[in-house]
């Protein structure tokens, strides 16, 4: 853009910091997700649950919540992040109070798989875009960081609030009074967002020569995104990154209590939250400095060592203990937090901001899919053979995979649309 467009650009007020705050309180409400791993240990064993029946709510919301963000994207980018954000913390709520009501696998399945995670999907859709486009291209990975942090850091409170909760009331009450509590915070956050006016330009953003505008890239349509052989490789590579995370997250009390003999489940839920929030920001940040591929890099390598050494935390080793695991769970939050903030970074980076929305949608199916199909594998493998070593070797074997493949994505070429 030119430096009389910067000059006689209106005077707007930013409403940068107030979207961003707002959104990453909403993603730290809808981060109840992550306490899944919580939930499932307080099954009681009269419910009649298989470690597979465990799996299964967890599974199904991670799927949902994948595949609503492609139309919920949309929506936020044609309508009003106002309005999507809305309806998430409604199916949220909804979801949550329907699961309350019964003590079946179908039952959880429907309210926290199907209806809160469609709530998520909307949620967090409408979260990240609005916040991004009040800032300059070279705060985009801080910005984005921040605004998912909220998504990782909420287990910080939401883990040992339902677990002082089902001790206090049971799973049922429990899951009652979150859904209650979930859906008004987020609809009132909600009313916060809001995207800045068309030709909006952001602070601090460099005057660009004519021949920098003539050569700068345009934004692609959803259509075109599946035309480029980088849409497919992100994809695989935020499955590879995401999938490995989530399936520890599903399954990390579970570890603690069978593998490694440890009675903290929920404090390891707690520090790998920490590790997730705050991973997303340090990602975010230090991408914006190095670049998005060399850190991507850098955290699927480290996330196949921790996992490999988590493989070998079994009760009476060195590593099964509490500040260990401690220490183990907070870096692998981390390394898998940095995904949620470098491929909405990715994305915009590749693909421009205007369908930004729709764009990350289809991209972020990758998460969904990936967390779907490692943790049946935890689940079942476990069920079968009573151990997670199958589980641990295939996540490893992505991720080194993945890794391998950043050397391979480089910038889509420009298709010339408008």
């Amino acid at each position: 853009m030119s430096e009389e467009s910067i000059q006689t650009q209106p005077n707007i007020p930013n409403h940068g910091w107030r979207v961003t705050l707002c959104a990453m309180g909403i993603n730290l409400a809808l981060g109840v997700l992550y306490t899944w791993s919580v939930i499932s240990k307080s099954v009681p064993d009269d419910w009649g649950w298989s470690e597979t029946d465990k799996s299964l709510p967890y599974m199904f919301a991670c799927l949902i919540f994948s595949i609503i963000m492609v139309p919920a994207g949309r929506m936020q980018d044609k309508l009003s992040p106002r309005l999507v954000a809305s309806i998430g913390g409604i199916l949220v709520g909804l979801g949550l109070i329907i699961a309350s009501l019964t003590t079946s696998p179908l039952g959880y399945l429907i309210g926290f798989g199907v209806l809160a995670g469609a709530g998520f999907g909307f949620g967090y859709a409408s979260a990240t875009p609005p916040a991004v486009k009040w800032f300059p291209a070279a705060k985009t990975g801080m910005i984005a960081g921040i605004v998912v942090s909220g998504f990782g850091l909420a287990s910080v409170y939401i883990a040992p609030l339902s677990k002082w909760l089902t001790s206090m009331y049971g799973v049922q009450s429990m899951a009652m009074i979150l859904g209650i509590a979930f859906l008004i915070v987020v609809v009132g956050l909600a009313q916060f967002l809001k995207t800045p006016p068309p030709g909006y330009i952001p602070a601090g953003t460099p005057t660009l020569t004519a021949a920098q505008k003539k050569a700068e890239r345009k934004d692609f349509l959803p259509s075109e995104l599946f035309k480029t052989p980088q849409f497919y490789m992100i994809w695989f590579m935020y499955a590879c990154g995401a999938g490995a995370g989530l399936m520890v997250i599903a399954k990390l009390a579970a570890i603690a209590k069978i593998q490694a003999g440890l009675e903290l489940g929920f404090v390891l839920v707690a520090v790998l939250a920490i590790g997730n929030g705050g991973g997303r920001i340090i990602a975010g940040m230090l991408s914006d400095k190095i670049g998005r591929m060399p850190t991507l890099f850098g955290c699927f390598v480290l996330q196949a060592i921790l996992i490999m050494v988590l493989s070998r935390a079994q009760a009476g080793t060195a590593l099964a203990t509490t500040p260990v695991m401690c220490v183990i769970s907070a870096l692998i939050g981390a390394n898998y937090g940095a995904n949620l903030s470098l491929f909405p970074s990715i994305t915009k980076d590749f693909y421009g901001l205007k369908h930004f929305g729709m764009n990350y949608g289809w991209v972020f199916t990758a998460w969904g899919v990936g967390g779907f199909v490692l943790a049946f594998i935890a689940g079942k493998m476990y069920d079968v053979y009573k151990t997670f070593a199958i589980a641990y070797y295939s996540a490893s074997i992505l991720l080194v995979l993945a890794a391998i493949m950043v050397f391979f994505v480089k910038t889509p070429k420009d298709t010339g649309n408008a």
